[in-house]
């Protein structure tokens, strides 16, 4: 069978699929969940061993520790897999809900109500957890998957899908409602992009390179995110304890994920006392910061920035650092750096606060509070998809209600339309 075949019937498995996972039940779908939850638990084992070998290729390889980072089936990673396929089950079923109804002159009712979007394409890199992430929250909402992750972690995604569709085909879910792809080849990916007779909605997740090339080859409707260029800003009346806490974690809890701090903005009048003690915690934690010449006055270790560190995503210990004159000047470099993923400000000033979040247009915008909470499980949605940093058809982390749709319901008594 050719990639295009096997692609193709896939597709065809995920299409008949979806059908019978739009009727089924919530406690169908909640015991399957918290089935399949059971089952990572008893088989991690087998999961490492499985994702022992994609680290022995990686490290061959030489990937970088941060890929490596993403790459790595721990204990930890285990457990959070499990518990957000528990949290996406005690969440309410969206399907079927009317969110919205109202009475017409002519004595219509019209309603919108929920429905799943069918197939969902997932392709992605590096992270295993994604497939079962990406699968929970998939059959909560109603819809088959199809999932193409990235050939360096082939052997785990195999490995736990193995498990989810045992636990889930145990809970009376369709077969074909979850599938990886289990080649390797770039080809089958073109392939996948071309199934909009099957897939209804691709959401890619990995690297600006892999979002651009899904992007760029499609004929299914993507969820974009292309890079995480994540500010926060100091403003001159914020608590500086505050404001060091939240830089230092943006930046160093994980520097490898999209939700970390790129760029530090602060303001002119609160440079001299801010910026020598949180360059110093910085260098200590082993971030390299790059600095306009302001930042250079009061970290002279600091290596002069270039228009290039204002648009970089480092995904690393590198920080890009420029000194602002206020708030307007702050929201003005958001407004032409942001890639609209998660931007921050530290403040006292309630006014300074209600104006950058009303003005700064991004997908999440924190007051007081670190850019690493961009994230469906930190926010409550239970396990997370993916971050949309476009607006249509969803914005920001996205959980099990962004992948639904609604449809129009008409209820009547007889009327006609007569003009």
């Amino acid at each position: 069978m050719s990639i295009r075949d096997e692609l193709v019937e896939m597709g065809r498995k995920a299409r008949q699929a979806s059908r019978a996972l739009a009727r089924l039940s919530s406690r169908v779908k909640d015991d399957a969940l918290r089935a399949m939850a059971d089952g990572l638990e008893e088989a991690r084992a087998e999961l490492q061993a499985a994702n022992r070998r994609d680290l022995e290729a990686a490290e061959r390889a030489g990937l970088s520790k941060a890929m490596i980072d993403r790459l790595t089936l721990s204990d930890g990673v285990i457990a959070s897999m499990a518990q957000g396929l528990r949290e996406v089950a005690a969440q309410n079923d969206p399907v079927g809900e009317v969110v919205r109804m109202w009475k017409r002159p002519n004595g219509l009712l019209v309603g919108k109500q929920r429905i799943p979007l069918g197939v969902i394409g997932i392709i992605y890199e590096s992270r295993p957890n994604v497939t079962a992430d990406a699968a929970g929250l998939c059959l909560k909402a109603g819809n088959a998957v199809v999932l193409r992750g990235g050939s360096e972690a082939i052997h785990s995604n195999r490995a736990i899908a193995a498990v989810l569709e045992r636990a889930a085909a145990a809970a009376g879910v369709p077969e074909g409602a979850i599938q990886v792809v289990g080649v390797t080849d770039r080809q089958a990916v073109l392939e996948m992009l071309q199934l909009d007779e099957y897939i209804d909605l691709i959401i890619p997740r990995g690297g600006e390179g892999l979002i651009r090339f899904v992007t760029d080859n499609s004929r299914i409707p993507v969820i974009k995110h292309f890079k995480g260029v994540c500010h926060v800003f100091v403003d001159a009346s914020a608590d500086l304890d505050t404001a060091e806490r939240i830089v230092l974690n943006a930046k160093c809890q994980r520097p490898g994920v999209c939700n970390a701090l790129e760029t530090l903005l602060v303001h002119r009048d609160v440079a001299e006392a801010f910026l020598p003690r949180v360059g110093a915690s910085l260098g200590e934690a082993g971030v390299e910061i790059r600095g306009c010449p302001q930042t250079r006055r009061w970290i002279p270790e600091a290596r002069e920035a270039t228009e290039d560190d204002w648009h970089a995503e480092y995904l690393d210990l590198i920080l890009a650092v420029r000194v602002v004159d206020g708030l307007d000047a702050a929201i003005d470099h958001i407004d032409r750096y942001s890639s609209l993923h998660t931007e921050a400000i530290v403040t006292r000033d309630y006014a300074n606060a209600q104006r950058f979040v009303r003005e700064v247009n991004s997908s999440v915008v924190a007051v007081n509070a670190s850019t690493r909470f961009s994230d469906g499980q930190q926010l409550g949605l239970g396990a997370e998809i993916g971050i949309s940093t476009t607006k249509l058809h969803a914005f920001g982390p996205m959980g099990v209600v962004d992948l639904t749709t609604t449809k129009f319901v008409i209820f009547g008594e007889g009327q006609v339309r007569e003009g």
